[in-house]
């Protein structure tokens, strides 16, 4: 596929202004993450759209820096009561130590939503089994209902929540789904890479639970799409890019022309993790070198578990000289990174355990901020770069492919420049994030009036622009 699947979409149903009668409950596993800007980025503009958003944390905020468009939020955070670690201490030590912080919700859900409290109990206990070892049940579904009767105690305290909705489709959206059946209120919730990929994280069928239990599923690929309606092919489930985030919008409407650089300067961003490919940049950098170019290789990302294993490897390869691996950098910083380079790169794969990206972020901002782009023809990147039209994709795992690439723009300027061009009219076109918030606005519209019990579909049926069928 060479072009975005997802054309503009509209819907009548949305009240004036954009705003819907009531607030959308917000849940997510921590608050602010830097990794997760496209998260800020959407509450950020659907608060500009008009619509009333309340944001509960299921852990305590544990990272100092933040993004600067979080402080633009205008909802505050509700964090959950913190729980210590299920896998430091035995189940029953666990439950004395932590169900204490949960006594004055329970008893006021108890006799608020006693029917729904009960359904909850039922299903998480019903999934504990289901995904056993052994003989022996599974106590994180312990930890998420109480994290779910707490949500639910929030929710009843707030009064205007109307409809909740969980990022990632593991534990904030079983979570979400439990405190939706006690409240009796519809839910929803947006898929993304490992959450919807890893069994082992929806284990013993429950994502396909959720995707028949939620009033509707988001995700941001058409991959992603596909997959999910092989997994429950009657879900109703929406294809909502990511977009632009609006911090990096709101910098590159004053940013400086881009440089054009002495060398050949490649920049990759992300983090230092399996499915980013460094290591096949690195082997790609290293050929590039031996066929006599010169090149400099500038990596920007945060901590994973590959950390000592790229650096290693930088060693083994003798690109000390010409690699830089720093840390995380702010919007800014990236920009300016993207402003003085001559292409970026991003050598993605789909690991063993089945974890990938969707569409890499900092992929969309490189191309916004006019960078010609090689990346991997896996996932959803095919539906953001159409090889040889606005960037150039190689097979996963393939040094001398993506050496080629690089090769390529790097020896044709006019190459460059046109595919520069067309990365930039292709963010602009498909990936502009205020009008895909525009689509979340009318999806939130579209769901059943307030106290209809989770699950229960609205009447309306809307042409799904993924495959051209009806989403429900």
């Amino acid at each position: 596929m060479c072009s975005p699947l997802a054309p503009a979409w509209h819907s009548s149903t949305t009240r004036r202004g954009g705003a819907t009668s009531g607030a959308v409950a917000y849940v997510v596993k921590g608050w602010p993450r830097r990794s997760e800007l496209f998260i800020a980025s959407e509450i950020h503009r659907l608060e500009r759209l008009g619509v009333a958003i309340r944001l509960y944390v299921s852990k305590p905020a544990d990272e100092r820096d933040r993004h600067t468009i979080v402080d633009e939020i205008r909802t505050s955070p509700v964090y959950l009561p913190a729980t210590t670690s299920l896998s430091a201490e035995p189940y029953w030590s666990w439950l004395r130590s932590n169900a204490p912080k949960f006594t004055g919700a329970l008893a006021r859900v108890a006799r608020r939503h006693p029917v729904g409290l009960l359904r909850a109990a039922r299903d998480a206990a019903a999934q504990s089994f289901r995904a056993r070892k052994g003989w022996i049940p599974r106590k994180i579904y312990t930890k998420e209902l109480l994290l779910a009767i707490a949500l639910a105690d929030e929710i009843d305290r707030a009064g205007d929540v109307r409809h909740l909705h969980a990022h990632f489709a593991h534990g904030a959206t079983t979570m979400t789904w439990i405190a939706a059946t006690i409240c009796a209120k519809p839910f929803s919730f947006t898929g993304h890479a490992k959450d919807i990929y890893r069994e082992s994280l929806n284990p013993a069928g429950l994502l396909a639970r959720k995707l028949r239990a939620a009033e509707f599923a988001c995700t941001c690929t058409g991959a992603n799409v596909e997959y999910l309606r092989a997994v429950e092919p009657g879900a109703a489930i929406h294809l909502v890019y990511h977009g632009l985030n609006a911090e990096f919008s709101e910098l590159l409407a004053r940013a400086p022309a881009r440089a054009t650089p002495a060398r050949t300067r490649i920049v990759s961003v992300g983090r230092y993790v399996s499915k980013k490919g460094f290591d096949v940049l690195l082997d790609a950098v290293a050929d590039v070198r031996e066929r006599g170019r010169d090149v400099e290789l500038v990596l920007i990302g945060e901590s994973g578990d590959q950390d000592a294993r790229i650096r290693d490897r930088i060693v083994a390869l003798g690109l000390g000289d010409v690699v830089e691996m720093r840390g995380p950098a702010s919007q800014a910083e990236l920009l300016a990174e993207y402003r003085r380079s001559s292409l970026f790169a991003l050598a993605c794969r789909i690991d063993d355990d089945g974890d990938r990206d969707g569409i890499p972020n900092v992929l969309v901002e490189a191309m916004a901020a006019g960078l010609p782009v090689v990346s991997t023809a896996v996932s959803g990147i095919p539906e953001l770069v159409c090889s040889g039209e606005n960037g150039l994709l190689v097979a996963p795992e393939s040094p001398p492919a993506l050496a080629d690439a690089i090769l390529r723009i790097a020896e044709d300027e006019l190459l460059a420049a046109r595919l520069a061009r067309a990365a930039a009219k292709t963010v602009s076109e498909h990936f502009d994030g205020d009008v895909l918030a525009r689509r979340l606005v009318d999806l939130f519209a579209l769901g059943p009036a307030r106290g209809e019990h989770p699950g229960r579909r609205s009447a309306a049926v809307l042409r799904d622009p993924v495959l051209g069928t009806s989403a429900r």
